[in-house]
């Protein structure tokens, strides 16, 4: 599960993005009616606000700051941050923004802490990694969205992990390269074919 993420302001791809994100007039609402300061550079947690990229009202790319999580009717107030890409399309929950309301989440890299199984079956937390696609330095997550009270959330897409970090945890972030986003956010695309192109290479140290 992808629970961290974390965005270095300087790296040009992520600067653009950035500079669009806090042009919205939505980064001021946020912060007015909900006292959230949109989160441009380090650590993202849950419940923070952060750039994605989604599409405009006419459908092409746009940049929109959204708040992480969604609001579960089913557990007692928590929120969902992730959602299962195999399942997405069925549950009640994500089938409708599987199919036209998908985003991206631009990240550095992303932080996973290894699930070790201890001798008696419990499974333990040990140390925490940083994650990110081989020889890239932006990390593209892929996400859903809606609007809740008038305010746009999203969740994080996981999938298995690639080999190389399988022993970390049974899940990771979907991520794609960047030459396929704009297919992934548009309305009309098909996520299905789109989640063929993921990146599973994936390089981790411990940090």
């Amino acid at each position: 599960m992808c629970t961290r993420y974390f965005v270095r302001s300087l790296t040009p791809e992520l600067r653009t993005i950035i500079e669009e994100a806090e042009e919205s007039p939505l980064s001021l609402r946020f912060a007015i009616n909900m006292s959230k300061v949109m989160k441009t550079d380090g650590e993202i947690r849950p419940t923070d606000v952060a750039p994605v990229i989604a599409p405009s009202p006419l459908g092409s790319k746009a940049v929109y700051p959204m708040l992480w999580g969604y609001s579960s009717p089913y557990k007692g107030g928590n929120i969902i941050l992730n959602a299962r890409t195999e399942t997405a399309s069925e549950k009640i929950t994500f089938k409708e923004d599987w199919q036209r309301h998908r985003c991206i989440i631009p990240a550095s890299y992303y932080y996973e802490w290894e699930h070790i199984v201890s001798n008696d079956g419990k499974t333990v937390t040990g140390d925490r990694y940083i994650i990110q696609p081989l020889d890239s330095s932006v990390t593209w997550l892929c996400g859903l969205y809606h609007i809740e009270n008038g305010f746009p959330t999203f969740v994080v897409l996981t999938r298995e992990p690639g080999e190389e970090i399988a022993f970390i945890h049974n899940r990771m972030p979907l991520i794609l390269p960047y030459d396929a986003i704009e297919e992934w956010i548009s309305p009309e695309g098909k996520p299905e074919n789109v989640i063929e192109r993921a990146l599973t290479e994936m390089v981790a140290e411990k940090g």
